[in-house]
């Protein structure tokens, strides 16, 4: 047996990829896409075709109007290829505006709808920003469901748990990357690796916290670094894994002793935890006192929209 067919015992493996002729060879159950990667998949040459019929078929629409429908497409094809969900994403820039990003989640939905997906097959990915949050909140009780990602921190999860979204995407890697970097020459990598993570950690404190609670927002580590950070969080929910990683731990087999169950309920139910809840003014302190989540979120919110604008640039490209 190989890490990959191990992992699949605890939990369900998801793919982060806008590529998806790669996903039929890992068969995950689900999907993620983000800005990010669909750039990145949009400047390869077999898909470059399907970026430019879409952006001419809607070439008197809005600009915003032809990047959600491109997502939308590219969202069918990986709904083609997996039984799953896909996650796609509202647009970054509207992360501090509530109703904007209400608006654009619901446009998606319909553009899934029109193209024959169920609303039950898409989770609209949204910042896990205050106002994301809220607009998050809205949608579930509207019956759309999300996906709350840029999550760095506790607060971030517990408020998510409180709107009572569908899924949260706490980010393994960059959280790694930021405690690495502040420690500089003093970094330890063996001493930090596994369930000593700090990436790890954070993500092991959030599912203890909501199984302990009940809490039944799932919790889906996200944004990995190496195959070691993937198996320390073996039985959470979900895990969306970049194909890179996907290949390294379907290459390796499970040596003696077996994978560990190292995420269950029973554990998080024996733990001794306090309740806690967050306004809007306790959460932005709360956020505020957490330097890493700050810097992430805010980091994390910037690429994404560097990069929508480059897919912007590129549909320009197309359409001349």
């Amino acid at each position: 047996m190989n890490q990959l067919e191990a992992l699949k015992q605890f939990t369900t493996v998801v793919a982060d990829t806008g590529d998806f002729h790669q996903l039929a060879q890992f068969q995950p159950q689900d999907a993620t896409t983000n800005p990010s990667l669909i750039l990145k998949a949009v400047q390869k040459p077999e898909y470059a075709p399907l970026m430019r019929a879409t952006v001419m078929q809607f070439r008197d629409r809005s600009q915003d109007e032809i990047m959600d429908r491109i997502l939308v497409r590219f969202g069918c094809e990986i709904l083609n290829t997996i039984p799953g969900r896909v996650s796609t994403e509202v647009d970054a820039r509207l992360s501090f505006d509530t109703n904007a990003t209400i608006t654009r989640a619901e446009r998606l939905i319909e553009l899934y709808q029109a193209a024959g997906v169920h609303t039950d097959r898409v989770l609209i990915k949204i910042a896990a920003t205050w106002e994301g949050i809220e607009a998050a909140r809205t949608l579930e009780q509207r019956g759309i469901h999300t996906n709350l990602t840029l999550l760095f921190s506790f607060c971030q999860a517990v408020a998510c748990g409180q709107a009572k979204v569908q899924l949260i995407s706490p980010f393994v890697g960059r959280i790694y990357d930021w405690y690495k970097k502040q420690a500089g020459a003093q970094w330890d990598e063996s001493a930090m690796a596994g369930a000593n993570d700090p990436g790890v950690r954070s993500v092991t404190q959030i599912y203890h916290y909501y199984k302990h609670f009940e809490i039944a927002t799932e919790v889906m580590g996200a944004s990995f670094r190496n195959t070691g950070q993937i198996l320390a969080l073996a039985g959470c929910d979900l895990l969306t894994i970049a194909p890179e990683l996907l290949a390294q731990l379907s290459s390796q087999d499970i040596a003696p002793p077996p994978l560990a169950h190292a995420l269950n309920p029973q554990t998080a139910k024996e733990q001794s935890l306090e309740r806690v809840l967050y306004d809007q003014s306790s959460f932005r302190f709360a956020l505020n006192e957490d330097a890493m989540a700050t810097e992430k979120l805010a980091e994390g919110i910037r690429a994404f929209a560097v990069d929508t604008h480059k897919l912007e640039v590129l549909m320009q490209q197309a359409a001349a």
